[in-house]
Formats: structure tokens, C-alpha cells, sequence
């Protein structure tokens, strides 16, 4: 059964982080796809820093395929109504980027950023929003844009075919200790309940090797995840029956 696996915020930012997940995806034999954030909260252009970004091309090269995760991912300027707060309940700390954008204002984010990895030499396949947080307009735009697939918190839009395919997440927070104790139960709930869902995704942050709990679970859920199923690359989603 499909197993997607990436490493979000991928940013010179959070460089030393973001090699640490992959060296820990490498050493299981897995590729990770990369999401990249073209300029991390305003502060971090990519293109200022071409040895981070020439690891990323290494990283193409050895087979990693490249997402397009927001233009900055934080939402610094854009003020959420009230059922925007509820949407976004509990799930992001106002990193949200395209919680209350509609179609023009997402694709001429995405069109941005999809610019400037292209100008780096990249080639992105995928968008994901920000903690999974768009409307419906976003993943039209992601169409629009002509790329293959893009994610919501419950699904994968396999924009080839129009297929939506349903798939829980497996994701960690460390952000404060009883987030991180609860990140890890959740992951354990998820390996006890969805197992057997057609499609998983785990999905590393940079973040989650901040605590001790979190990092500790993310090594032991890779490994029990990848002992019952095999890494599949988005790019195989067209092709593939569920």
C-alpha cells in the first residue's frame, strides 16, 4: 500500500533541521519529497543562499520530488475572519499562508513562487499549502498553474485524472510539551485505526526534532510505517488503481 513521504519547510532558515530529516529518511532508504518556501517569512530568500539551494538540486537529482509550500507560509497582512479562526482552530500558529486567499490571490502566490524555484533550476510537481489550510480555489489554481497534485488535510488532488484521494496524515508538533506527548499518541492512534487506509502520508517538519518526544517518535514511526508498507512518489498517483 502507497506510502508519501515528505519533508515540509524546506527553507535556508531551517537548514540544519531539514538535513537532519533527510539524513533520516536516507538512512531507510527513503527519497523524501521536499517542500520548499521560496522566501521563509519574508526573511529568507532562497536565491540568497545557493549552497542551500544547490542542495536541493542534489537532491532532485537523486530522485527527491519538489512541492512548492507557500511563497513565505506565513500569514503576516492577511486577517482572518471568524470562520477562517475556526477553520484554522488548533492547527497553526497564523502560519496558514493560504487559509483566506481566494483563486486570484492564490495563483499569483503560486505563479511567484513557482517562478523562482523554476529560476533556481527546479522542477515542482506539487503544492501544498501551509498546514493544509486553503479553499477550494487554491487547488484550481494549482490545476490552473499545470501542476500534477496538490494537498488538503485529508486528501491528495491528483490534478491528471481529478481523482481525490482520501489519506490521513502522519504529523508531530512540537510546539510545547503537551502538544509533543499528544503529537506522539496521535501518531500511534493513527498507526492503530488507519493502517489500512489506501494512502498514507507522513509528513516531517523541522520542528518536530525540537523535543525529545516528537524526535524519538518520528525515528520509531518511519521505521514501523516503512515495515509494513513501501515509499510511493506522487508522480505514480496517475497511474496507479485505488
Amino acid at each position: 500500500m502507497p506510502l508519501l513521504i515528505t519533508v515540509h519547510d524546506v527553507t535556508p532558515a531551517l537548514s540544519d533541521r531539514v538535513r537532519e530529516l533527510w539524513q533520516l529518511c536516507s538512512a531507510r532508504g527513503v527519497i523524501p519529497g521536499l517542500l520548499v518556501v521560496p522566501d521563509w517569512h519574508g526573511a529568507a530568500p532562497i536565491e540568497r543562499d545557493r549552497a542551500f539551494a544547490n542542495w536541493i538540486l542534489d537532491c532532485a537529482a537523486q530522485g527527491a520530488e519538489i512541492f512548492l509550500h507557500g511563497e513565505r507560509h506565513d500569514e503576516i497582512g492577511l486577517p482572518r475572519t471568524w470562520r477562517d479562526e475556526l477553520r484554522a482552530l488548533g492547527r497553526t500558529n497564523n502560519e496558514g499562508e493560504f487559509l483566506t486567499l481566494d483563486y486570484d490571490a492564490a495563483r499569483e502566490r503560486i505563479d511567484r513562487g513557482l517562478s523562482r524555484l523554476r529560476a533556481l533550476g527546479l522542477s515542482p510537481i506539487g503544492f501544498v499549502p501551509p498546514a493544509w489550510l486553503a479553499k477550494s480555489a487554491t487547488h484550481q489554481a494549482v490545476r490552473d498553474a499545470g501542476l500534477a497534485v496538490s494537498e488538503s488535510d485529508g486528501e491528495v488532488h491528483v490534478h491528471a485524472t481529478g481523482a481525490q484521494l482520501p489519506s490521513p496524515v502522519v504529523r508531530w508538533s512540537a510546539r510545547g510539551t503537551v502538544r509533543a506527548y499528544g503529537s506522539v499518541i496521535q501518531e500511534r492512534l493513527r498507526w492503530g485505526l488507519q493502517r489500512s487506509a489506501p494512502v498514507m502520508r507522513i509528513a516531517l517538519h523541522p520542528a518536530d526534532l525540537d523535543h525529545p518526544a516528537t524526535a524519538r517518535s518520528v525515528e520509531r514511526g518511519l521505521d514501523t510505517w516503512l515495515g509494513e508498507r513501501a515509499q510511493t512518489r506522487y508522480s505514480d498517483l496517475a497511474v496507479r488503481k485505488f
